[in-house]
């Protein structure tokens, strides 16, 4: 593109919103930096979305209106220390070009160089390694043409090299082995600005891998993040209040829209004090308080598994394995799906449905959930193929290793079970009475018999025809008693190589559920 004009900078926005929503869990796993609390990606994606809705309510037609609604949006949903910087730096780019009909190289060189210089203006003590790095690198490598691509292509390549190199700059980030996580964030948004103005050509390398929980520990000496709006106040008023809150805190910024609205960040353990002091200067509204113990124990829960069951007994053998539980029928589930996900704390999680009814009712509701952790449903059938799928949960590994390694652990356990016909049948092995014990494979009919134990240890045996070595049973409270002890001394005088594992399982539609690995 030669120049940038209001649909361009429309689709800017649309294209930087989406890569913040595909990256923020990545950066939220690499932020250290000021306090590891495991929120950056998750902020400047929420002030992120503030932005482009109040772009979607201006509905603006000029470049300098898309710009200055950006910049309004950025500044009321500012969320933390990033998105403080974020609105600033959006606030520069529309100032600069507030007259501009469609910025070419050199009005968008202008625009960089004043989104670096109100960043740094928001801090009251910058710190190198950091968001601000990267931008200033981005305005100084805007280089001297006038070609708006040049320029772009200028300023994201300096922005993505001085990321490269924060880790040098912040002990914080060497010791952690990671880049700045707001860094990374801006370099996101400078990206996607590239991939307009070049015709989808990106920059920027892959999205970091997370790190393993618990390896990113550096922490603020301040208990409390406290952000609010401030209106009525002016220049003056805003200056003496950052001096007061740097007196009892730290990560200060009292940063306004050039309008009358202000925006205040500061790191303290004196909420009241905080709070107080902006009283003393305006208006103060929008009020956010967070406390870093909280962030960090939802930070260092990123993942979790959730496992449907019928039965609260059957879930304490789950829930001891580190699963999150969900007791309910396929219809329950379904429907309690979005608020059981939110209530682990964690940003994804992987649903075990345990069951054919579940896996397919959940699978329709995890794909209209609306905000929320993320959901991913591995389809396992049985509860005995969710115990195998949760055997290999490995939290440390790559999202989606983890969840191939769980899907391909639940296909690989052939699922057995016993049941009582409750009518007369034709199945593939003969026609079934009621009463008549039914041995599944899969969920086919295998075998058909009048005595449970008998037909336990036949079941089992044909299932290890095949081969395995570790048979797992889940035995309702309503079975026969002594089966566990029968097809477990039958196990061992028919197959002494095979280790058998059972449980007691509650109440089951099934008088046995068998798993063979």
């Amino acid at each position: 593109m030669r120049t940038l004009d209001a649909a361009a900078a429309r689709r800017w926005a649309d294209l930087a919103l989406a890569a913040l929503v595909a990256e923020r869990a990545a950066i939220d796993r690499i932020n250290v930096y000021p306090v590891a609390d495991g929120d950056t990606g998750t902020n400047l994606l929420q002030t992120m979305r503030a932005a482009v809705a109040e772009l979607d309510a201006a509905a603006p037609d000029t470049l300098g209106g898309v710009l200055s609604a950006l910049a309004r949006g950025a500044l009321g949903g500012a969320c933390g220390n990033s998105g403080v910087l974020f609105s600033q730096a959006m606030r520069g780019v529309a100032e600069q070009l507030q007259g501009v009909t469609a910025a070419d190289g050199r009005d968008l060189r202008a625009a960089l160089t004043r989104a670096d210089e109100l960043a740094r203006e928001a801090l009251a003590e910058p710190v190198e390694g950091t968001a601000l790095t990267v931008l200033r690198a981005a305005a100084r490598g805007a280089g001297g043409s006038d070609r708006l691509d040049v320029v772009v292509h200028g300023a994201t390549r300096a922005a993505v090299d001085a990321l490269a190199a924060t880790p040098a700059q912040l002990s914080a980030l060497s010791d952690a082995g990671v880049v700045d996580a707001g860094g990374r964030g801006f370099v996101v948004v400078l990206d996607a600005l590239h991939s307009v103005v070049r015709d989808g050509e990106r920059l920027a390398p892959e999205a970091p891998l997370p790190g393993e929980p618990g390896v990113l520990e550096h922490e603020s000496q301040y208990e409390y993040e406290v952000m609010y709006l401030l209106g009525d106040t002016d220049q003056e008023r805003a200056a003496a209040l950052r001096e007061v809150l740097c007196g009892f805190g730290d990560c200060v910024s009292v940063v306004g829209d050039g309008a009358g609205a202000w925006a205040v960040h500061v790191h303290c353990d004196d909420i009241g004090a905080a709070i107080e002091s902006g009283i003393d200067c305006g208006r103060v509204r929008n009020i956010k308080v967070t406390r870093f113990a909280d962030q960090r124990a939802a930070f260092a829960r990123e993942a979790a598994v959730l496992v449907c069951v019928p039965d609260e007994e059957l879930g304490s053998l789950f829930a001891a394995e580190g699963a999150d539980v969900l007791v309910a029928g396929p219809e329950q589930a379904a429907a309690r799906l979005g608020e059981a996900a939110e209530a682990t704390g964690a940003a994804h999680v992987v649903v075990l449905p345990n069951d054919p009814d579940t896996a397919a009712l959940v699978e329709r509701a995890a794909g209209v959930l609306d905000g929320g952790p993320d959901v991913v449903v591995v389809p396992t059938a049985s509860p005995v193929q969710g115990l195998a799928a949760l055997a290999v949960h490995d939290p440390t590994r790559r999202r989606a290793d983890d969840q191939v390694a769980m899907a391909e652990a639940a296909a690989a356990t052939r699922r057995g079970e016993l049941r009582i016909a409750d009518a007369e049948a034709l199945t593939w092995v003969g026609r079934c009475l009621p009463g008549d014990v039914l041995g599944l494979i899969d969920g086919e009919v295998v075998l058909i018999g009048d005595d449970v134990p008998a037909a336990a240890r036949d079941l089992a045996a044909r299932m290890l025809s095949t081969g395995g070595e570790l048979v797992t049973a889940l035995i309702p409270a309503d079975a026969p008693a002594g089966l566990a002890e029968d097809l477990a001394d039958h196990l061992r005088r028919a197959h002494p190589e095979v280790e058998l594992a059972d449980y007691p399982a509650g109440h089951l539609d099934a008088l046995l559920l068998l798993g063979v690995e």
